[in-house]
């Protein structure tokens, strides 16, 4: 099994920070600093061009959650944190793959691109290479699947998530708990 699927030990944090040069180092850093381990993390802009928006899945065997956010809360350029409950929001992540695709297995390698509605954007004569997106628990079944014809290379991009959305016939949402850390300035 791989081992990007659900983990009770991690946890997703989406990070709203000042969009300014040096920042995401500065979160990298604070890691590095204190030894916590970031299982995954995706930093682009937000709708605000002001700020970017850091999806962090932090190893809570590295450290306790709380002294995460309390550490993260320090940094000048975080605005705010939120700790998205995954049972309450919608996490996907990107797999592209090569993958050794010969004669034999090449129409079996793309029925199984098919099924999980990935694309194959890169033919050879022996391989292919293929990109599937998706929750991290169908990347997790894929990358398990596929396994079994070979793959020759392999990348992620870490999470990316959002709080699902009310809706009328949701009994209780709770689309995570915002850590509220607005600063002044």
């Amino acid at each position: 099994m791989s081992v990007y699927g659900a983990d009770k030990r991690h946890h997703t944090l989406t990070v709203l920070v000042e969009n300014k040069s040096g920042v995401l180092a500065r979160v990298a850093g604070l890691f590095s600093r204190r030894g916590y381990n970031i299982f995954s993390l995706a930093v682009a802009p937000s709708d605000n061009e002001r700020f970017s928006r850091i999806t962090i899945v932090v190893d809570v065997e590295s450290a306790p959650l709380e002294q995460i956010i309390k550490q993260l809360d320090k940094l000048i350029p975080v605005v705010s944190i939120t700790e998205l409950d995954p049972a309450h929001s919608r996490e996907r992540e990107l797999l592209m793959a090569t993958v050794d695709a010969g004669p034999d297995t090449r129409g079996q390698v793309i029925q199984l691109v098919g099924v999980f509605e990935g694309k194959i954007v890169d033919v050879g004569p022996d391989r292919l290479t293929v990109m599937l997106a998706g929750a991290p628990g169908k990347l997790d079944d894929f990358e398990d699947l596929i396994s079994g014809y070979g793959i020759v290379e392999m990348q992620r991009t870490g999470r990316v998530a959002l709080p699902m959305l009310e809706r009328a016939d949701r009994a209780h949402p709770r689309p995570g708990t915002t850590h509220d850390t607005e600063k002044a300035g």
